[in-house]
């Protein structure tokens, strides 16, 4: 599988508010609000201007979530990368 580039959202446009264990990410271009979990938020979070593959997200959140990078935790992201496109969250580079 290809480890697709993605942009993030301006932070601008987004409104991301912690409700206990979900999290409410209101896209004022939208006018929707998603309701996510973890790891979704800290994806965002990871997710500077620059554009970004599951690896390099792995990466950075590796040390914060004793996550092994080059394992199965970059599968997993790439999912969530997908889910956040398909939300509009993020955009394919």
């Amino acid at each position: 599988m290809a480890d697709h580039g993605y942009r993030a959202a301006p932070a601008d446009a987004l409104r991301i508010e912690a409700l206990g264990e979900l999290t409410a990410i209101f896209d004022r271009r939208s006018m929707q609000t998603h309701l996510v979990i973890s790891p979704m938020p800290e994806i965002l979070a990871s997710m500077d201007d620059g554009i970004h593959t599951a690896a390099t997200i792995a990466g950075r959140l590796a040390a914060d979530f004793d996550l092994d990078a080059e394992g199965d935790a970059g599968l997993v992201i790439a999912e969530r990368l997908a889910e956040l496109a398909a939300m509009g969250l993020v955009a394919g580079a």
